[in-house]
């Protein structure tokens, strides 16, 4: 079973996140299908990438989003730049 959720990246202290498809069975930083983009919540505002086609794409194959990026999926997406 695939999952899409957070896998940890960055130095001790200074977290920030890549979106990957992973098997649900693997450790949090373990080997992954393919990134689908990252997270970065150092920044202000938080910074949130993604690939939405090919997170449709899996989520049309069967892999289940974790509750974390389930949530980044349902927030509305902001043009860059805007206030």
């Amino acid at each position: 079973m695939l999952t899409i959720r957070l896998a940890r990246t960055g130095a001790k202290k200074k977290s920030s996140y890549r979106i990957v498809v992973i098997e649900r069975e693997k450790a949090r930083d373990g080997r992954f299908v393919e990134i689908l983009g990252h997270y970065n919540p150092r920044r202000n505002p938080a910074e949130l990438l993604f690939k939405r086609d090919r997170v449709d794409y899996w989520l049309s194959r069967g892999a289940q989003p974790s509750e974390t990026v389930r949530s980044f999926l349902k927030k509305p997406k902001e043009a860059p730049g805007s206030t």
